[in-house]
């Protein structure tokens, strides 16, 4: 029987170093080594991804040219009658799905609005 308090105490003394809390060094490099997972994963996705984005840019280029080639006349024309956007509310829609711009009215255009700041 003398054997088993020995054998229990050897067992403990060499658990021991398992059981330890751990060292903040310890911490620090499972959190390093996450950080570094995290970046490996992050870049594997990116380095697999951009092909598909390149794709996407060249199929789009001319879509988007050609938007843009009609769209310029019709925006600046809208500029040209808006004056400037100051002098409106925030665009509306009604219930029948047309979209409004209400033009401020002189008393609120002269009112500070809610929220602007005055310097002094």
């Amino acid at each position: 029987m003398t054997r088993l308090p020995a054998l229990a105490l050897a067992a403990a003394i060499a658990a021991a170093p398992l059981c330890a809390p751990a060292q903040e060094s310890d911490v620090e490099d499972g959190f390093n080594l996450i950080e570094e997972g995290a970046k490996l994963l992050l870049k594997g996705l990116a380095d697999e991804v951009k092909p598909m984005m390149e794709d996407l840019a060249i199929e789009m280029e001319p879509k988007l040219r050609k938007f843009a080639e009609e769209m310029a006349p019709m925006l600046e024309q809208f500029s040209e009658l808006v004056d400037s956007f100051d002098k409106y509310h925030p665009p509306e829609r009604l219930p029948n799905g047309d979209i409004i711009l209400r033009r401020k009215t002189p008393e609120e255009l002269a009112a500070p609005e809610e929220g602007d700041e005055t310097e002094l």
